[in-house]
């Protein structure tokens, strides 16, 4: 398939239809490997396919690199109740709403309410559920809001000792990916964590980064290579099919993302060799761009005015895009956060990024091999073109893993 440039201006008649593969149950990886940096390494460079181990990463990645991380934890999300009847009710914490601070919710010691997901919703209509936690805690869970599929719930606790993130960790359950199959295992508890995750949040694994050790990241301090990290708390929507027969009908979801000032100054001194790991650190780079392009406009914008909606790369007034706008952008964002003291930039993105879209901030990125009719296939067309196929043709045939368990690549314009 491809798009011809008529096509390629017009994201929202993209049909997701186009970005079908067959995907084997058999390849989807179900475990990890026992060691991590041991998985097979794809590296796709000016079209040129090449198979290595991430072990050997230092090889392929450019000595003056800049390699940029999503320090995000995974939250054991999943809490089960039963009602009195004896039906399970499984509530899945998307994101906090009162506090909306992640961190001041995760040390809320007696009530906190979050946006959730309900599983076997139909079976609790109203009221409140409760469960029994070791030191003679109890825990109730009330819905007190809906909209579509999310609901608002409050919990509240009666242990003044025990904060929400003690909560989690004794109620919660660790939400491995549903395509997986299978349920959470005792394993999964690190393996499905990076080895650098520090700020808790997210409900599934920025995966690209799971591949890394500290061999490896000594081999690449060795080369040169300079590191740098960044917060997205990746949401449940990362999971969702695109469903709708063009992109036009799908809402993206929208995540917290978060960027030190350190870091963006470290951006603008690298501009031209930066590598996203993973396409969680794709949407939050790509999304700085456009946070800048907003506060040339409004100087004094609120948090809530940097969000980054879905269409606005492909809005007209954003098509165009020349050399060293990005630093501008950047420096504008710096001095924002200089006028308002702020060590880091906290807002929301939903950006969607398609075959169509310009890239203004990453020049690589390490990626896993993604499900068929996913966003986080169309990111990756629309970096690497309708070479996304030859790539994947490329994976199957030589046996490589998928998904968030599988095996890597290395992808560079």
């Amino acid at each position: 398939m491809t798009y011809d440039s008529n096509k390629m201006k017009q994201p929202k008649d993209i049909r997701i239809d186009d970005f079908n593969y067959e995907l084997p149950d058999d390849r989807i990886a179900k475990f990890p490997l026992k060691e991590r940096d041991k998985s097979k390494l794809l590296y796709w460079n000016h079209h040129r396919i090449t198979t290595g181990l991430f072990y050997n990463l230092s090889d392929f990645i450019p000595e003056d690199a800049l390699l940029v991380f999503n320090n995000t934890r995974v939250i054991q999300a999943r809490l089960i109740f039963k009602k009195a009847t004896g039906a399970q009710i499984e509530v899945f914490c998307l994101e906090p709403k009162e506090p909306v601070d992640y961190a001041r919710a995760f040390v809320r010691n007696k009530s906190c309410t979050w946006l959730c997901l309900i599983g076997n919703a139909k079976r609790w209509k109203t009221g409140k559920l409760t469960c029994s936690l070791p030191g003679n805690t109890h825990c109730t869970v009330e819905k007190t809001a809906s909209s579509g599929e999310t609901y608002l719930v409050r919990f509240e606790w009666d242990n003044p000792d025990m904060s929400f993130a003690d909560i989690l960790e004794l109620q919660g359950e660790l939400p491995i990916p549903p395509y997986l199959n299978r349920k959470t295992e005792e394993s999964d508890k690190e393996t499905y964590q990076t080895i650098y995750s520090k700020i808790k949040g997210s409900v599934a694994a920025p995966t690209a980064g799971l591949h890394f050790t500290e061999p490896v990241f000594r081999s690449l301090e060795k080369k040169g290579v300079a590191f740098e990290e960044l917060t997205l708390h990746v949401g449940a929507g990362t999971f969702k099919p695109v469903k709708s027969e063009t992109l036009a009908d799908h809402v993206m979801h929208a995540e917290c993302i978060s960027v030190k000032k350190s870091t963006i100054q470290n951006l603008i001194e690298k501009t031209g060799r930066i590598f996203a790991v993973g396409t969680t650190s794709v949407r939050t780079l790509e999304s700085l761009y456009y946070i800048g392009l907003i506060l040339e406009k409004n100087p004094n914008a609120s948090p809530e005015e940097l969000i980054i909606e879905q269409w606005m790369p492909y809005s007209k007034d954003n098509e165009q895009y020349e050399t060293g706008t990005l630093v501008k952008s950047l420096h504008t964002i710096m001095d924002y956060m200089e006028r308002k003291d702020l060590e880091a930039l906290t807002t929301h993105t939903q950006i969607l990024i398609t075959p169509g879209y310009k890239f203004k901030v990453v020049d690589g990125i390490i990626t896993n091999f993604h499900q068929p009719k996913s966003t986080l296939l169309l990111l990756i067309s629309a970096f690497v073109g309708d070479k996304w196929r030859e790539i994947y043709h490329y994976a199957l045939a030589n046996d490589f893993r998928f998904l968030s368990y599988g095996d890597s690549s290395l992808l560079i314009k």
